[in-house]
């Protein structure tokens, strides 16, 4: 594809963008269950008119955009005040949680090669931390130890990951809560750890951090996780999440300026400007920026509060719905909006989220781990609100149909040969996914973690022009 010769028609433009946008999900129908969190029609065109009256202006340059710092710092004054912080503590907004924890991770390797140089940082993090964290390590040159969870509670074990802690330690890493399951580690426990052995600790809040909060006010038993825990150092929490913030919006929270200035990049040691980074990204448009702060202001303690109790009612239904399946079980006790379920006999999961799926349902399916065999996971949303008996009729018709059917052999002689071929014969073409996932997973199940990654990332470079 080449630029046009001549510029098209703002209406021909649009008119083909809706068109791509014809086979993507309809996440306004209430039944999506990942990826978008969207708002009530108010707040949204809101949030949009605060985009796009901030787009184009740079938060890169503070001194000509003032409002890029006001913006910022009474973000960071609301979250900090809500997540148990006090007059020290500092943050900046960022693009989401990736970059967030990416920041974290950055302080804690930069101070901790402050203290030892020349040795590699290493971060001790529990099996279900997000792949952020792995990421992190990548591109930081950081050393991920990975520690199993308890196998019953899947919360991180903090006996084995004080095992795992070495001189090479820079940062101790729990979730609130961890995507897989929805539990919250036990962040008091770490704390005291990090404080024991004089390592960092950084709560990955980015799903939970602006919800769990109200949770515990309205009863629920959410533990102790966020900066008021002695041991925290750093707190990443999403606002385009449970926020219900347009994307990317995020904040990276330290306990102190001491922290934070590790995070922090400048260089002067060139011909042109000082270039001074709080994030990762440069320039950057104060769209998001301005959008989050509007959304923030106009939902309020009291908007949230009325979010969360709508979503805790929702979960609670959902959770004691799908119990109530003869063969289906949930997966430890959540503690928060996330939780999976799974078949209590054999490994029909892949096959049930496809069949869900055929319904109309957006889910997720995950692999088997560490004894759990494949199941399906779900993110109760504010849309799903409403929709939780048309959930679960439609899961227990769903199971039905999964029981009815064995399953039928992965197309195992796939691997090792061409992947382009392979791709073509499992029915992925340059422009989406099947609507059946459940042989691709099959196939990867079957291979060893590396080799699966490896395979991954192959598809992932064909799949992208």
């Amino acid at each position: 594809m080449k630029l046009p010769a001549q510029g098209l028609s703002a209406d021909a433009v649009l008119a083909t963008l809706e068109a791509y946008a014809g086979g993507d999900f309809p996440y306004e129908s209430g039944r999506a269950f990942s990826h978008v969190f969207e708002p009530a029609p108010e707040v949204a065109e809101l949030a949009r008119r605060a985009y796009l009256r901030f787009l184009t202006p740079n938060a890169l340059n503070p001194a000509a955009f003032p409002s890029a710092l006001r913006l910022e710092r009474e973000i960071v004054q609301m979250l900090a005040a809500h997540l148990g912080g006090g007059p020290e503590t500092v943050g900046n907004f960022t693009s989401g949680g990736t970059e967030s924890i990416m920041l974290a991770v950055k302080a804690a390797r930069d101070g901790f090669t402050a203290r030892h140089p020349g040795q590699v940082a290493e971060m001790v993090l529990p099996d279900t931390a997000h792949p952020a964290f792995h990421k992190a390590a990548a591109y930081l040159g950081v050393k991920a130890v990975v520690v199993p969870v308890d196998p019953t509670t899947f919360r991180a074990d903090v006996p084995a990951m004080a095992a795992a802690i070495t001189a090479r330690t820079a940062l101790l890493v729990g979730s609130a809560p961890s995507y897989p399951h929805g539990v919250v580690d036990p962040i008091e426990a770490l704390g005291a750890l990090a404080l024991d052995k004089g390592v960092w600790l950084h709560v990955d809040a980015c799903m939970g951090g602006l919800m769990l909060p109200y949770f515990r006010e309205l009863g629920a038993p959410v533990p102790a996780f966020d900066l008021s825990v002695p041991g925290v150092a750093t707190l990443s929490v999403d606002l385009h999440k449970y926020g219900m913030c347009p994307k990317g919006a995020s904040l990276v929270l330290h306990t102190d300026r001491a922290h934070r200035l590790h995070q922090l990049f400048a260089y002067a040691a060139w011909p042109g400007y000082a270039l001074l980074n709080t994030t990762v990204q440069s320039s950057r448009s104060l769209g998001p920026m301005a959008a989050a702060w509007a959304v923030l202001n106009a939902t309020g303690d009291a908007g949230y509060r009325s979010l969360a109790a709508a979503l805790l009612d929702t979960t609670r239904k959902l959770l004691d719905g799908v119990r109530a399946i003869d063969g289906l079980a949930v997966a430890g006790e959540p503690d928060f909006t996330l939780f999976t379920f799974h078949p209590r006999e054999g490994d029909a999961g892949y096959r049930l989220a496809d069949a869900l799926g055929k319904r109309g349902w957006l889910v997720q399916p995950q692999p088997a781990w560490d004894g759990l065999p494949p199941n399906v996971h779900l993110c109760v949303l504010p849309g799903n609100v409403g929709h939780e008996r048309a959930f679960l009729d439609d899961l227990a018709a769903a199971w039905d149909e999964v029981r009815a059917q064995p399953g039928e052999p992965s197309p195992r002689g796939a691997i090792g040969g061409d992947l382009g071929a392979m791709m073509a014969s499992l029915g992925v073409t340059p422009d989406r996914l099947p609507d059946e996932m459940a042989p691709i997973n099959e196939l990867l199940e079957k291979l060893p973690p590396e080799l699966r990654t490896d395979l991954l990332r192959r598809f992932v470079n064909l799949l992208y022009g």
